[in-house]
């Protein structure tokens, strides 16, 4: 089973989000902010990790740094969601080691189409 890190500061967005998600076969875990993303990452090493970018004191460019920069987390993908459409983002979230970016709200095929990507293979 696949595993998903949703590090979302929204919990509207984290538990709609990660029912949709589940229903797909995914198994899920949560972090509320970017200093929990990070932590989880290492403690939980999934699959692939779906980052906020606005997120509080710490955004998601600055969590997902931080994973890449650690020899223990730098392999897992990293999908960047943010409600903000502007390619500027999207180039901000690649130079921040993202594999991919997507916008809010989910088109749900589309971000399905994107982990398959990310993870290498087709998902069951």
């Amino acid at each position: 089973m696949t595993l998903l890190l949703i590090v979302e500061d929204n919990p509207i967005n984290r538990d709609v989000l990660g029912r949709r998600l589940e229903r797909r076969g995914f198994a899920i875990r949560f972090a509320e902010d970017g200093p929990e993303g990070v932590a989880l990452a290492k403690a939980v090493h999934p699959d692939v990790i779906l980052m906020d970018i606005g997120l509080g004191e710490m955004d998601g460019y600055e969590a997902t740094r931080r994973i890449k920069a650690d020899r223990e987390t730098a392999d897992i993908p990293i999908i960047a969601l943010t409600a903000s459409a502007f390619e500027s983002d999207r180039t901000k979230a690649l130079a921040a080691g993202c594999d991919d970016f997507d916008t809010k709200p989910v088109d749900l095929p589309r971000l399905l189409g994107k982990i398959e990507a990310v993870i290498g293979h087709a998902l069951s």
